[in-house]
């Protein structure tokens, strides 16, 4: 018999997918960056609600079908809930690169917001211990890779 996620750990599941992407926003944020904190939170929840979303209807239809005693035909395949998500947030992030007097700006923007989204998808589907260590990799990619460039670019300067 499936069995349907309590709702104290769905909201737990959200509250976290909030913080993690609100501490992947909080460097952006810092740095006057565009897609800061209220965006990374804001996609990182977006994500683990329609995962939590498409995982519970999921469970719901095969729950159904097993009451009216049917053979369960519903395969539990998160992988097309999470297909709508990449290519929602694939869109979105798009939209974030701007080419401009041959340059291209926003890179790291478009890819921090895919990054938070899989962050989020991780928490929805309850994959905590990735979910943590992508959000502290993806910190440490902002922050140190981001330091080791800068000094990098002042070194050639002088």
């Amino acid at each position: 018999m499936l069995m349907q996620l309590p709702e104290w750990e769905m909201i737990v599941r959200l509250v976290l997918a909030l913080v993690l992407g609100a501490f992947i926003g909080l460097d952006r944020r810092l740095r006057s960056k565009p897609a800061g904190l209220r965006t990374m939170s804001l996609v990182s929840l977006g994500a683990a609600t329609f995962t939590l979303v498409g995982v519970s209807a999921m469970h719901q239809l095969a729950f159904a079908e097993q009451s009216a005693g049917l053979e369960t035909m519903v395969r539990l395949d998160t992988s097309r809930v999470i297909a709508g998500i990449v290519g929602g947030i694939g869109f979105l992030g798009a939209g974030a690169i701007i080419q401009s007097r041959g340059r291209i700006q926003g890179m790291t923007t478009a890819s921090g917001i895919w990054m938070t989204a899989a962050i989020g998808v991780s928490v929805g589907l309850g994959q905590y211990t990735i979910a943590l260590s992508s959000t502290f990799l993806a910190y440490v990619v902002l922050v140190l890779l981001r330091r080791q460039i800068t000094d990098e670019t002042e070194e050639q300067c002088e």
